[in-house]
């Protein structure tokens, strides 16, 4: 079985660009979440959705917020310059480190005496834990 994240208009929304609440999604007046529970109501032309990412959701999280309490919008990434491009290039390349060892295979594994009666594997001493048969 594969599973997979919903679509819906959370999906459509960037991350900490603040949008018009009335642009992705109808509905009631609602309140700020800054402003809490005891704050007014605002109509959905009034309330600003940021989008704010999550350690552990991939999609995120949706918050409403009236004017005074908007985010400001995090200012793009500065262009690359050829001379950082240059010095990305000329950079030497990280080394790769060996993963672990591998587990030997139960394949290779020395066998170990088992009780023909109960099918458990036996003592050191070659005596069955659960019949008591005394295995050679």
């Amino acid at each position: 079985m594969k599973i997979v994240s919903s679509q819906d208009w959370r999906d459509a929304i960037r991350f900490d660009a603040p949008v018009l609440v009335a642009d992705v999604v109808p509905g009631e007046a609602t309140r700020c979440v800054a402003c809490g529970t005891e704050g007014p109501l605002y109509e959905r032309t009034e309330l600003w959705a940021v989008k704010h990412r999550h350690p552990k959701h991939h999609g995120g999280f949706v918050r409403f917020y009236c004017e005074a309490h908007k985010p400001v919008a995090p200012p793009p990434p500065p262009a690359p310059t050829i001379e950082m491009r240059r010095a990305r290039a000329a950079a030497p390349k990280a080394e790769r480190r060996s993963t672990s060892p591998k587990p030997t295979p139960i394949t290779d594994r020395p066998t170990r005496a088992m009780c023909p009666d109960c099918f458990v594997e036996v003592s050191a001493g070659g005596d069955c834990g659960m019949c008591g048969t005394q295995v050679v």
